[in-house]
């Protein structure tokens, strides 16, 4: 059985972000766990909250993998990784130090129990 990998420290930052996932084309599902549809739609919403956002999410303390994590390996099917952005079908709504708003459900960033491990979106399968 593999350990799990050891997460990179990944720098919040706006620009960073923005570099990253701009690298990811809506019509190329990135990772297991999207189809072409529900890729097209995470994309959209996320461009979304970089353009409304992002600042704000650095200045409350989210993370990289906060916003954009997923498993190394499994991607998006593994939930227990995924950061809000990811695993969220909905926009953004609010966002305080530890709790992301969506239409009609939220992300809490310190639920206990979350496993390290993760990587950004755009790093899967690097």
């Amino acid at each position: 059985m593999s350990a799990s990998p050891k997460s990179k420290l990944v720098p919040a930052d706006p620009k960073l972000w923005r570099q990253g996932f701009l690298d990811l084309r809506p019509s190329v599902v990135p990772c297991l766990g999207f189809t072409l549809q529900s890729w097209g739609g995470a994309h959209e919403r996320c461009i979304d909250f970089l353009d409304r956002w992002a600042d704000e999410a650095v200045t409350l303390g989210w993370t990289t993998l906060d916003l954009f994590g997923v498993h190394p390996e499994g991607g998006a099917i593994r939930p227990d990784f995924c950061g809000a952005l990811v695993l969220s079908d909905a926009p953004v709504t609010a966002i305080t130090t530890n709790r992301m708003a969506f239409l009609n459900t939220a992300y809490y960033r310190d639920t206990p129990g979350r496993p390290s491990g993760a990587v950004p979106l755009w790093a899967f399968g690097r």
